[in-house]
């Protein structure tokens, strides 16, 4: 009897839905589910790619493709990680970047050579010397959000140091060949999508004002480059080619540097050739945690890998799982724990003038103690939610990508601009966008985790992460998202282990977001009015979001990688390597 036979006859005589062996994650939940009218039966609507030798998912469809082709050629997911990061730069300009910073997670399988490593590199920004209190406070005393940002907000950018640290220890192909498909596509040019055309429009008017980001982003007469139409980057590709050929010395110590400042500097910035060249990426161990048995390698501070291991060391204590993903319980819970976790935030801050209590946050007995704040009939807000102690314990546009590699390699990167299109502005001649992050300290207060000071690497949302099984990588994921980080990389892990989605499934479900205790609980779309009315009468005040984060994520079983690219933004791709 062939395949197609024998699946007809299992179907009659009533032996349940078949499920495509290829999906490892799609397992059925509910075993009395009917066929849905398919000889094939799948147990969820959304299925991952299914790619073999490797796998890239990253928010551009050009730049997965660039870090495919790098692992096609033997390199490994540091190579690929790189080579995406480069070329993004070039065709994500609204976050990809070397202008900015950011954090990744790498895992090393063990060789003959050396055991298996983990490491963290945090290549955050940091505040130039120059930096006071007053800096971006206007004439009121207050500092005006609604400014498009210029030159007084850049931060030494991390980028290029951050890839060139995990280059030096990891890399198996040349810093030159990593770079070269980015320069390619800065020079060459590639046909612009719908999506970036849109985004690159709507910030066009803003462009416009710097002369740097003019002449790099848009036409001769200052309109912005249409869908379909050729974009090419030139001057981006000139300073690709710089530090192709000068490494990240030429970025921080070289000719290119001295373009940069004195960019900056002529635009009323206050970075410096110091500022550069003393800025250093800061390479650690993660932050270990653990859910329901899986081992989790998180960014520590200034990331917020921490604040992701509270929320799930509260959630260990609940059966999610027999709740049921979407019930009003599973949703008024995920809300409580992360009006907690967002309460404890207070303690996460800037490096090196705040020290995070990070270990004691991550800590299971601290999420013992957090947990007996949270109530399954009732809803917590800012007069009932008393502030924790870790200490006892110790022992907005941004990109997410995912790399994994046949030799049980993976990279776990985020890295942004911050704002979209970060500050606005390029150093004239460099075609390179520079950050905002400056804007994101906490301006008007003195002495708190996050207030300006010099030289500081201020506390971030974003938390890359890599999950265990059998001391294996399994699920490579991050996403950005500003403020909704945190809660939709909680999600998504909760609906892998506690739901047993696939991870294509476990990413496009809706999402919900909890801001601090008084805050309103965020639904996007996709949930039904009644489970709305219902937390209402739960104690939530709700309201409608847009998009929650992007994640990108491989999630790895045996030979077979499992990609997700999050279609909450466009463009994004997952691709095997076959």
């Amino acid at each position: 009897m062939n395949l197609w036979a024998a699946v007809s006859v299992a179907a009659l005589v009533g032996f349940g839905p078949m499920v495509a062996p290829a999906l490892a994650q799609e397992a059925a939940v509910r075993p009395a589910a009917g066929s849905g009218g398919d000889i094939v039966s799948y147990g969820q609507i959304h299925n991952p790619v299914v790619g073999r030798d490797g796998m890239v998912v990253s928010q551009s469809d050009l730049a997965t493709r660039v870090g495919v082709e790098i692992l096609a050629k033997g390199g490994n997911a540091v190579d690929a990680a790189l080579a995406v990061g480069f070329a993004e730069a070039v065709t994500l300009p609204r976050a990809g970047n070397i202008g900015g910073s950011g954090y990744m997670v790498i895992h090393m399988a063990a060789t003959a050579d050396r055991p298996a490593q983990d490491i963290a590199i945090n290549y955050y920004g940091t505040a130039p010397a120059a930096l006071t209190g007053q800096t971006l406070l206007g004439a009121d005393g207050k500092f005006d959000r609604s400014h498009p940002s210029d030159m007084r907000n850049v931060a030494v950018p991390g980028t290029v140091m951050g890839f060139h640290e995990a280059f030096t220890r990891f890399a198996s192909m040349s810093w030159s060949d990593l770079i070269q498909p980015a320069i390619k596509l800065a020079e060459d040019g590639y046909v612009l999508s719908d999506g970036e055309a849109d985004a690159t429009g709507g910030r066009a008017r803003f462009l416009a004002l710097d002369p740097g980001a003019a002449e790099a982003y848009l036409k001769a007469d200052g309109t912005p480059y249409r869908a379909g139409e050729v974009f090419k980057q030139p001057l981006l590709g000139q300073s690709l080619r710089e530090l192709a050929v000068g490494g990240a010395d030429s970025f921080y110590k070289g000719d290119l540097a001295k373009k940069i400042v004195d960019g900056v500097q002529a635009r009323g910035g206050i970075m410096t050739m110091e500022d550069m060249a003393s800025y250093r990426a800061i390479v650690s161990e993660p932050i270990w945690g653990s859910y329901r048995g899986h081992r989790i390698a998180y960014m520590p501070p200034t990331a917020s890998g921490v604040s992701v291991a509270q929320a799930m060391n509260m959630l260990e204590h609940f059966d999610l799982a027999k709740m049921g993903w979407g019930s009003v319980d599973s949703l008024h819970l995920i809300s409580e724990v992360m009006k907690v976790v967002n309460a404890d935030r207070r303690l996460i801050g800037g490096d090196p003038q705040w020290a995070t209590p990070a270990n004691g946050l991550a800590s299971k007995g601290f999420a013992e103690e957090r947990v007996k704040l949270v109530s399954l009939e009732r809803s917590l807000d800012g007069a009932n939610l008393p502030d924790g102690n870790p200490y006892p314990y110790e022992s907005q546009d941004t990109t997410h990508y995912s790399v994994a590699d046949k030799f049980g390699n993976a990279a776990s990167v985020t890295y942004t601009l911050s704002n979209s299109y970060g500050a606005h502005v390029a150093p004239v001649g460099t075609g390179i966008l520079l950050n905002n992050h400056v804007d994101n300290f906490s301006w008007g207060t003195e002495g708190e985790p996050n207030s300006p000071a010099p030289g500081k690497r201020l506390g971030s949302t974003i938390t890359p992460m890599i999950v265990f099984k059998d001391d294996k990588p399994w699920l490579v994921t991050g996403t950005p998202g500003g403020g909704y980080i945190i809660a939709t990389m909680v999600q998504l892990v909760s609906n892998v282990i506690d739901h047993r989605l696939n991870v294509a499934e476990a990413a496009m479900r809706p999402r919900i977001n909890q801001g601090w205790g008084g805050a309103p609980l965020e639904l996007e779309g996709g949930f039904s009015p009644d489970v709305e009315r219902l937390l209402r009468e739960r104690g939530h005040r709700t309201r409608g979001s847009n998009t929650m984060g992007s994640t990108q994520s491989i999630m790895i079983e045996g030979d077979r990688f499992y990609g997700a690219a999050d279609t909450r933004r466009p463009d994004a791709s997952a691709v095997g390597v076959r």
